[in-house]
């Protein structure tokens, strides 16, 4: 019998995790937790037993979610094609200002939860180093185009982040698309 309730208590907490994720790249961090308890088919007292608070929460969720993106990071150091490695990288990131407000203000934004993902960042930063320093190595960078350059194009591409999701998509695709021709020798 005491087995029962530790699976119940598991299965939710995870409808709560992917619920909460669901949720938040949509709607962004400050979105009602009554709307993440719906969403997971709990109540939200069930959802407090498992997160006493709105920060255990988004930690849990962004955690899952900037690891993911050092993975893309790292997958793309691997990648031995100069190019698809970078032009890969900016492509992601251009879908991750579209489908995921929460990643977005937990790696862009400031304050408590942008210092949680500190460490992270300078990492993602490096690797977007040795990616632009690569592909200009290997002559597929138009001349005098830097890594600060790149990161103009990061920046203009997340400006975006806030249009209706109906015109974020396909402005996005656009200015990445622009980004892209406009670094590519």
């Amino acid at each position: 019998m005491p087995q029962k309730p530790r699976a119940d208590a598991r299965s939710n907490r995870e409808r709560v995790v992917v619920a909460a994720r669901e949720t938040f790249a949509a709607a962004g961090l400050e979105a009602p937790m009554r709307e993440v308890a719906r969403r997971a088919g709990v109540g939200v007292a069930t959802l407090y037993r498992h997160f006493p608070t709105r920060a255990e929460l988004v930690t849990t969720v962004l955690t899952d979610r900037v690891q993911a993106c050092g993975v893309q990071m790292r997958h793309a150091l691997d990648d031995p094609d100069p190019w698809r490695a970078l032009s890969g990288t900016i492509v992601e990131f251009a879908d991750r200002q579209v489908h995921d407000q929460a990643l977005n203000e937990a790696l862009l934004g400031s304050g408590e939860l942008s210092a949680a993902f500190r460490d992270e960042r300078r990492e993602h930063s490096r690797a977007l180093d040795v990616l632009v320093d690569r592909a200009r190595a290997a002559g597929v960078l138009r001349d005098g185009v830097d890594v600060d350059d790149v990161r103009a194009g990061l920046l203009a591409i997340a400006s975006l982040r806030r249009l209706p999701p109906t015109a974020a998509a396909r402005v996005v695709g656009r200015v990445t698309g622009l980004v892209l021709a406009g670094i590519r020798a």
